[in-house]
C-alpha cells in the first residue's frame, strides 16, 4: 500500500466541471431518490486552496434506496464506507488511496446537510475568512508529515469555531 499524500494546491477552475461530470454520473446511479447533489468543501469556494478530493453532498429522500443504488455507485469507481463516523451518513470513497471524489450522503433535513451548506456559504461570502482558512491548511501539511489524521485536527479548531459562526449567519 502507498502512502497517501497530503497535500493543498492553489484553487483549480476545473474542479467545478470536474464536480459537474461527477454530478450527472451519481444522478443516474441514484435515480430520483436523489433530492439535490451539490459541490461543497474548499474544492467548490473560488480562490480557495484546498486538497484536490472534490467533496460531494448528496440529499437523498430515503437512506435505505440509496443503500440499494450502492452497486450502481460502487460501479463509478466508488468505495463503500457505510457511515464512517457520523450516523446517518453514507460515505463513499473514489480514487484508491490517494482519493478523487468523497461522497457524503444524508436524508433530506439531516442537520448535517444544512451544516455542509452554512460552512460553504459562509467561506464564499467571507473571503478573509477563506485565506485564512487557506493559509492555515498549507502550514498544516508540512506539519501532518502525510498523516491525514494528524493535517485534520491542525484544522479542527479553525472549523469548529467557524462552523459555529457559519451557522448562526446563515440560519437554521
Amino acid at each position: 500500500m502507498s502512502i497517501r499524500v497530503v497535500e493543498v494546491v492553489d484553487y483549480d477552475p476545473n474542479w467545478k466541471n470536474t464536480f459537474e461530470t461527477e454530478r450527472i454520473l451519481l444522478a443516474k446511479a441514484i435515480g430520483i431518490n436523489a433530492v439535490k447533489i451539490e459541490h461543497i468543501g474548499s474544492t467548490s469556494v473560488v480562490g480557495l486552496t484546498a486538497k484536490p478530493v472534490i467533496d460531494i453532498l448528496i440529499e437523498v429522500v430515503d437512506l435505505k434506496e440509496l443503500d440499494n443504488a450502492a452497486e450502481n455507485i460502487e460501479a463509478l469507481g466508488y468505495t463503500i464506507k457505510g457511515e464512517n463516523g457520523i450516523s446517518g451518513r453514507r460515505y463513499f470513497q473514489k480514487g484508491g488511496n490517494q482519493r478523487s471524489h468523497h461522497v457524503h450522503a444524508f436524508q433530506a433535513n439531516d442537520f448535517h446537510l444544512h451544516r455542509h451548506r452554512a460552512f460553504k456559504e459562509y467561506l464564499i461570502a467571507h473571503s478573509a475568512i477563506a485565506l485564512e482558512y487557506g493559509s492555515l491548511k498549507k502550514e498544516a501539511v508540512p506539519k501532518s508529515e502525510n498523516d491525514i489524521n494528524i493535517y485534520m485536527s491542525l484544522k479542527n479548531s479553525f472549523i469548529q469555531k467557524h462552523e459555529k459562526i457559519a451557522l448562526e449567519w446563515f440560519g437554521s
